[in-house]
């Protein structure tokens, strides 16, 4: 038993000696990869400063690459009276931006070197510094009271709405999926209402109410019509949507505003260069002499293809890219020979139609055209003498179908022919009735002449002396048209003033 017990105690003591020597072997080992651990943090804490100068250098050398194609720098100066106060904010906030952007990268890349893991060295923990916090308190709070006092201040000379007796234009601007629909106020220099209720994608997509005298000569553009503005004048624009939020974006002037459905939204802004005048300038530029068409070295230079432009700064459906609209911008007389050119929606696809809620009567300005048209006539038949002169055809001068009868319409004509023929008392004259060749020749003969004979009557009864007057039929023996064709029978259905004496 005790021979048992005393080989039992030396294999013990033989295992404890082999443990003894694994781990003193271990011991070497694990001295070893820290060893190993050390130079790895060396490494890495070295790599980190190369890292960071590159990145540092890459940084600023893409701001130098890029600085001619950021809006603000280079070519890309605003084209908007206020732009130059939005550029000097986003400048002033870059550069403080930057400059903790550097400080910060550097101070976290040098940490990372200083502070790597070194033998002997333990971490220290501290647990406050007042001198540490009052810094990096202060220090942003300064900076960001600075940058939005400054800010506040450009907003406040920004944003104010223009008054009654400012001088200035307004347009609308309409977002849909996906277009912009663009109102501009006529002669008058209103835009007329709208109200959702009216609109009707067929005949009135915005809801324009045309009981609405300042909407009758409006101005509505189409999706991929131009947008024409003239320099140096106060825009005013309204902006409206009529399903999802789209954004009313002019980047070159530095416009930014949300369309909001069912919350209409405005900016006010002032173009200062024409879009000729920015090309001019884009062209001392070397990069924006390349071709516009990099497949197509013939192609025009970028400055001669730029275009100010509108787009939509929303991500407002699939369509988004196709609300992209061309603006340009021209001198005052360009503009002016632009809007003369353009026709009121109203009078070119509502008028006379069944949505027109003035079917049936004339507008004032209708009312004025015909005034000034026969005035136009009438002096030059009393000056001319040529007998094919003195005829003037009372072009709105009508009858009630199949009867001699005038409709109220023809008041207007005649009580502008009464004033005339009361300022000219000298003035004789016949009033001619005329036909198509519709219908017996006698019948014909009897409806001109009475035709002409209601014209006199009014005329005399309005104080036109009956002795300055004779009315005449001539039936269908003088047509002026093709009777075989309606246009023809048209002009032959006539009533002229014929001058005799003067």
């Amino acid at each position: 038993m005790t021979g048992v017990i005393v080989i039992l105690i030396v294999v013990l003591l033989a295992v404890i000696a082999v443990q003894i020597g694994k781990v003193s072997d271990l011991a070497k080992k694990i001295r070893g990869e820290e060893e190993v651990e050390q130079r790895a943090n060396d490494r890495q804490a070295n790599w980190m400063l190369v890292f960071m100068v590159a990145f540092l250098g890459l940084v600023v050398g893409s701001i130098v690459y890029y600085k001619d194609s950021l809006l603000g720098y280079g070519p890309l100066q605003s084209a908007s009276a206020h732009g130059g106060s939005i550029d000097s904010i986003v400048t002033l906030t870059f550069v403080f931006t930057f400059i903790v952007f550097i400080l910060t990268h550097i101070l976290l890349f040098w940490y990372a070197y200083k502070y790597r893991s070194k033998k002997g060295e333990r971490a220290k923990f501290i647990s406050h510094n007042n001198t540490l916090e009052l810094v990096w308190t202060l220090v942003p709070a300064i900076a960001l009271t600075f940058l939005v006092v400054k800010g506040l201040v450009a907003w406040n000379e920004i944003m104010p709405d223009v008054s009654p007796d400012d001088n200035y234009m307004e347009i609308e601007a309409t977002g849909y999926q996906f277009a912009w629909d663009i109102r501009y106020s006529g002669a008058d220099g209103k835009l007329g209402t709208k109200d959702f209720r009216l609109i009707d994608p067929a005949s009135n997509p915005l809801g324009i109410d045309w009981t609405d005298d300042n909407s009758m000569d409006d101005i509505v553009l189409g999706g991929a019509d131009k947008i024409v503005l003239p320099v140096d004048t106060t825009v005013r624009v309204r902006i409206t949507s009529k399903d999802v939020l789209h954004n009313f974006y002019l980047p070159h002037f530095r416009v930014k505003m949300d369309a909001v459905p069912g919350l209409p939204t405005y900016f006010v802004f002032k173009p200062i260069k024409t879009t000729e005048e920015f090309r001019q300038e884009l062209r001392s530029f070397p990069e924006y002499n390349e071709p516009y068409d990099p497949e197509d070295p013939e192609s025009a230079p970028r400055w001669k293809e730029f275009n100010y432009e509108l787009a939509c700064a929303e991500l407002c459906g699939k369509g988004h890219y196709s609300m992209r609209r061309i603006i340009e911008v021209v001198t005052r007389e360009q503009y002016e020979e632009w809007l003369a050119g353009q026709k009121s929606y109203y009078l070119n696809s509502i008028r006379g139609t069944d949505a027109d809620p003035r079917k049936g009567g004339l507008l004032e300005a209708e009312i004025e055209a015909r005034k000034v048209e026969l005035k136009a006539d009438f002096e030059k038949a009393i000056s001319s003498d040529d007998e094919a002169d003195k005829t003037i055809i009372l072009k709105h001068v009508f009858y009630n179908t199949g009867s001699a009868s005038l409709s109220d319409l023809s008041r207007y004509e005649l009580d502008n022919l009464v004033s005339l023929m009361n300022s000219n008392p000298d003035v004789s004259v016949e009033l001619a009735g005329h036909t198509d060749n519709q219908g017996a020749a006698d019948a014909n003969i009897t409806l001109s002449e009475q035709r002409a004979q209601n014209v006199y009557n009014y005329l005399s009864t309005k104080g036109v002396d009956a002795s300055r007057m004779t009315a005449k039929g001539y039936g269908d023996s003088e047509p002026l048209g093709d009777n075989a064709t309606e246009e023809g029978r048209v002009q032959n259905r006539r009533t002229e003033l014929r001058i005799k004496s003067k």
